[in-house]
Parts: structure tokens; sequence; C-alpha cells
């Protein structure tokens, strides 16, 4: 049976969980701590700004990277109430020291949990934390939750190391008992000084490191060991879905390599993790749904990079999906994943 909500309306909810946001004005990191390409802004003209990396020029982004009012209006374009909010995966700065990054952690949950609070209707705020260093990480983990961030987003590896490395464990814990959900982002892709051409790390390396992270956790025996953990893979899981017949045969016909940690076949984990819509593609779509079922498949669209989802679904409102599908898509996967009731954006 629908809410009553949805008898009294034409649009159904519609909840973004993967969206990025940036504050308009960012300290001068590298001038403060002495070191580091820490990213600020140079606002270049109305409505536009340089993302600066240690003096280089990294991307040119829009006002609905920062303007929370802007955000809402474009998105009501598409019906689109809430957009789960966190930072742009280059900000995590990972390689800095430790407290210098958990300072950068703090400026920056601080600015999405004001948002969050502000527009408790429209906003749901995920952290960042210094995953370089588990008792910080866990420390301003703990912070996120008393400031009302309801998870955190991480990346695919930690300055190169995977994520089923011992000292990520207790973080992982963590997040399981202070019941915080996560989602893995792809950064930092292998072999990319080595594939620039043809924006090939966004379109090999990006499905490729989200792979990366899922097989570490699983083979890793970090699912297995924390089942209650709320895991949600980035772009429709990257390739791992779509590469799942060679994972599990790899599993299998070599377990000396690969069942070394955990003797569990990578298949049994499917449906026990959330990914996003963000395929493109409704065909790719409908695959993953069979494999994941609809209500592990969240509404996604990367917002406001070109790559992402810019019309919020539309291909899947558009699409012979049965109306159930597009339902669980569109927020109660979501409110799944996150924890949260319905009623809070009602």
């Amino acid at each position: 049976m629908q809410p009553a909500f949805f008898k009294s309306t034409l649009i159904m909810l519609k909840i973004d969980m993967h969206s990025h946001i940036i504050p308009k004005y960012l300290p001068n990191w590298a001038e403060k701590f002495g070191y580091g390409d820490f990213i600020y802004l140079n606002h270049v003209e109305d409505g536009m700004a340089d993302m600066m990396q240690g003096g280089k020029f990294f991307r040119r982004i829009k006002e609905n990277c920062w303007n929370e009012e802007l955000r809402i209006d474009e998105y009501s374009n598409y019906h689109t109430k809430v957009q789960v909010i966190c930072t742009i995966p280059v900000l995590f700065s990972y390689w800095a020291k430790p407290l210098d990054c958990e300072e950068l952690s703090k400026f920056l949950n601080d600015h999405i949990a004001d948002l969050v609070v502000r527009y408790p209707k429209n906003y749901v705020g995920l952290g960042t934390i210094p995953m370089q260093h588990t008792d910080t990480a866990i420390r301003e983990l703990k912070r996120c939750k008393e400031i009302g961030l309801v998870g955190i987003q991480i990346g695919s590896n930690i300055n190169t190391e995977n994520l089923s490395e011992e000292k990520f464990f207790p973080i992982f814990e963590a997040c399981q008992e202070l019941n915080m959900a996560v989602m893995v982002h792809p950064w930092q892709m292998m072999g990319f000084d080595q594939i620039q051409k043809y924006w090939l790390p966004w379109l090999v390396g990006m499905p490729a490191e989200t792979s990366r992270a899922a097989c570490s956790l699983i083979f890793g025996g970090v699912m297995e060991k924390l089942p209650n953990l709320r895991i949600c893979f980035s772009h429709a899981g990257g390739s791992f879905l779509s590469t799942i017949g060679r994972i599990e045969h790899g599993y299998v016909c070599r377990p000396d390599l690969v069942a070394i940690d955990n003797q569990v076949n990578p298949r049994e984990y499917i449906g026990k993790f959330w990914v996003d819509c963000i395929t493109h593609d409704i065909d790719a779509l409908k695959y993953i749904l069979n494999l994941q079922g609809s209500r592990k498949v969240c509404l996604g669209s990367d917002y406001p990079f070109p790559l992402g989802d810019l019309e919020i679904g539309k291909f899947i409102q558009d699409s012979n999906l049965p109306q159930e599908d597009i339902e669980n898509i569109f927020y109660k996967s979501s409110l799944d994943w996150l924890n949260l009731g319905i009623e809070k954006f009602i």
C-alpha cells in the first residue's frame, strides 16, 4: 500500500543519494599548513569558479556546486525534493597529515551539517573523515553523527591501499556500531598517469576503482564480519556487477589466490549492498536490477558534474520498468540505506 502522501499527488518522492557540494569559500589550507596541493577556489566571474590544486587548474565549476538555493531550484525542474550531499572526492586529502586532514574534514562537514539544519526537507548529509589515520577517522566519524550527518563518503582506496587493509577495519566497525551509512566513491584511479588521454581515468578508471573497492571489502572479509554495515557503491557498482562472472570464476578456479581471507563465494554478497542507478543506459540498469533487486538500487545523479545523470532519473521514469521498481529506486532504497523514515520529508 502506498503512503497517504502519494494518494494526494501525482509526483512521488525522489531522493538523489549521490550529489556533491563545496563551500563557496575555502581557506587556503596550503598556506596555513605550509605544504600540500590542497584545493582552493578562484572565483573568476559571476557564477563560476576554478578549482585550483597546488596552483594548477583542476576544474571549472558553476554556482550550483555551492549555492544551496539554486540547487533546490534546479532539482525542482526534475521533481526531486531531497539531495544527499557530500564533498567532492578531490577534497578528501587523505595524503595530508592526519590532524590537518581532520581540520579540513571538520570544515567541510560543518558546512554540510549547517545545510541539513537549515533545509531539513531538502538536504541529507554525508561526511568525510581522515581515513589515513584510524583513531582520528573514528573521532571525526563520531562527531559527524553528533552534528546530524547520517553517514560518510570514502574513497575507493586510501593512498593506494585497498579498503581491506587491517587498519581500516575499526573504522568500518565503528560505522556499523554508530549506524552510519557508507558511500564508496572512486578516486585516485589506478594507472591515472598512463591513461589520461580521452578522459580514460573517468570513463575506464572509475568503474575499475569501484570494483576494486567492492572486491577488497568482500575478499578481505569486511562485509562478512560486519553484516549490518550499510555500504553503497557509486556509479552502479562500477564494473563489479558486470564482471561478477569473471570474479566468481576466479574465486572458484584459484581459491589459493582469491579465497585466502574469506571463503564465501563473492556472488553471495549481491543484494547485500546498495548501488546507485547511474548507468545512463536502461538495459544496463535492468541487468543490475535483475541481480540486485530494485530495493538495493538507489537514485543517484552525481550532480552537478557533466558525467552525471543531470536529468535525475528521467531515463528511468520514461522506461517500461514496473512502478514498484521505480518507487524503490526513487526513494525507498535510499531510505533503507540511510535508515531514515519517509515522514522526515513530507
